[in-house]
């Protein structure tokens, strides 16, 4: 249930953003209320379609949360964190795959990282710190 739901989420969820950002795309420049909402549905379409498999935690912050507040067991820390990043990395290369043309195409390399990762606008160890608690 976590690979299958983390995968969902990744596929959407980087989906989206490759879609508002990337050139040529359909979707580019749609800007941040698509990105939000493709990532609010990415979240609940992995959530409704591995939780009856598990607890659909599809992140491995909420897995290691659970645990230390005793909600589940130590003994599936690891194989939930595992099959994450497995379902994460498989989500990723799918939309790899799907954009590679958009890739090719676009010239703006934070928008290219933009698409896996996030990175400050303008880098402030605390304002960026408090931006992430």
């Amino acid at each position: 249930g976590e690979l299958v739901g983390t995968f969902i989420l990744v596929l959407l969820g980087d989906g989206v953003v490759a879609g508002v950002s990337l050139a040529k795309t359909k979707a580019n420049g749609a800007g941040w209320i698509a990105i939000t909402l493709g990532w609010g549905f990415a979240v609940t379409l992995g959530v409704y379609a591995s939780a009856f498999m598990g607890p659909a935690h599809l992140n491995p912050a909420v897995t290691l949360a659970f645990a230390i507040i005793g909600k589940v067991s130590w003994s599936v820390v690891l194989p939930f964190i595992i099959a994450q990043m497995i379902g994460a990395f498989l989500g990723a290369v799918v939309v790899w795959i799907q954009y590679y043309p958009h890739w090719q195409a676009t010239d703006d390399q934070s928008a290219i990282l933009g698409t896996f990762a996030t990175s400050p606008a303008i880098r402030s160890p605390f304002a960026n710190l408090m931006s992430e608690i």
